[in-house]
């Protein structure tokens, strides 16, 4: 597991999980957070987890790999809480410290968020779709050609 100390949305310890379709534009100059956790392929992320044990929240992320891939199937992220003064101040009666998620994780899960709605959105569904369609017609259009030069070497009969 890595430590770092960025934190996303915590949901008062409930354990939440994501999941989205399979493929989207890797760009990771829109994902900045994500980018510095050593997060490299955003189109590979299938969903990911989060929970909290003890005052520290839990972040795993889960890729879809390739069978043959040495890469990693899911990370585990550990975000400390933080003080919150604030709400502190508010609860001065109470002994027990506020504590509130960490923003690096907050900022995470925003991206994440984001990754996932992009890739069930219908223009991204459409636009893969289109690239389907655009190597399928590539790729008969080199058989075709290879089929052509195949019938041009059959000898002619006498």
């Amino acid at each position: 597991m890595r430590d770092i100390h960025t934190v996303a949305h915590q949901r008062g310890g409930y354990f939440t999980s994501y999941k989205g379709a399979h493929e989207m534009p890797d760009k990771m100059s829109s994902y900045p957070i994500l980018l510095s956790m050593g997060v490299e392929s955003p189109k590979q992320i299938d969903n990911y987890y989060l929970t909290s044990i003890n005052r520290v929240d839990v972040l795993r992320i889960v890729y879809e790999r390739p069978k043959d891939s040495f890469l990693p199937s899911s990370r585990t992220y550990k975000f400390p809480r933080v003080p919150d003064s604030a709400a502190a101040k508010v609860a001065k009666d109470s002994d027990a410290p506020v504590l509130k998620t960490h923003p690096t994780l907050t900022d995470a899960l925003d991206e994440l968020q984001q990754i996932l709605e992009a890739k069930t959105s219908k223009e991204t569904i459409a636009a893969q779709i289109l690239d389907e369609i655009a190597l399928l017609e590539e790729d008969i259009a080199m058989r075709s050609e290879c089929l052509k030069v195949l019938v041009g070497k059959i000898p002619a009969a006498e």
